[in-house]
């Protein structure tokens, strides 16, 4: 069986405009790999209610697992959890768990709960919290949709909260050889090698050092029996490459 597939969408005017560096993606990706769930596409979108919608509804349709980051904090342009709640067609209001983990934190904190601090108490109707141990206001998941903070330290917070209820399958797996000749000497080779064991992946990454050109090749995949045959035939092709 194929491993389960994933799209993160990353919300965030802040993104699209180069003020903040996404680095949540990058996170969520190496955990998802590590867990063997496949991460197959990344959006980046505005804080634009109609456009979250659709996003939403279209990679939910496409994949395994929808995770989201961005956009449910307490201020006005935090509308995930609301565009969320509006693709599934459901209700959205302050859920009574959900608001007695908050009113305590800020009770601790001796802040006022209020009313902009509430709106982070705002669940559609169904879905399953995902704890916050950082500053408490909880992600949630809804069917296949889970959907969590932007701010890296929480988001990665949440994230491992979120996985030990997912079902993964098998890691993916990689070895990587150094070959020092140029893409050009080595494509024909490795495409014929990449036919052959096709049920690997197999990545050229390119690099110039000291004027010289070579390439870095990747191969991945689940089966580490097929990846060390892959290597050996990829090693006896080019004898010079380096491990």
């Amino acid at each position: 069986m194929p491993n389960p597939s994933a799209a993160i969408l990353i919300v965030g005017d802040e993104i699209l405009s180069g003020r903040t560096r996404d680095a949540n993606m990058h996170y969520l990706a190496g955990e998802l790999t590590r867990i063997g769930i496949d991460l197959k596409e990344v959006r980046v979108i505005s804080d634009d209610r109609p456009v979250i919608v659709a996003a939403v509804n279209a990679l939910r349709a496409t994949y395994d697992h929808v995770f989201t980051s961005g956009g449910i904090g307490p201020t006005h342009d935090d509308i995930t959890a609301d565009a969320v709640a509006e693709a599934f067609g459901l209700p959205l209001g302050i859920r009574e768990d959900a608001r007695a983990l908050l009113a305590a934190h800020y009770d601790r904190a001796g802040l006022e709960f209020n009313a902009a601090r509430q709106r982070m108490a705002r669940i559609p109707d169904g879905a399953t919290l995902i704890d916050n141990p950082i500053s408490t206001a909880p992600g949630f998941s809804l069917d296949n949709v889970h959907v969590m903070a932007g701010v890296p330290n929480i988001f990665q917070a949440m994230v491992a909260s979120l996985l030990p209820r997912l079902t993964g399958g098998k890691p993916l797996l990689s070895q990587t050889l150094r070959i020092d000749q140029g893409e050009g000497v080595i494509a024909g080779p490795l495409s014929d090698l990449a036919a052959e064991f096709d049920d690997l992946s197999f990545g050229s990454y390119p690099f110039i050092q000291n004027g010289a050109y070579g390439s870095n090749i990747v191969i991945r995949g689940t089966d580490p029996a097929r990846i060390d045959a892959a290597m050996a035939r990829l090693a006896a092709l080019f004898p010079r490459g380096g491990a």
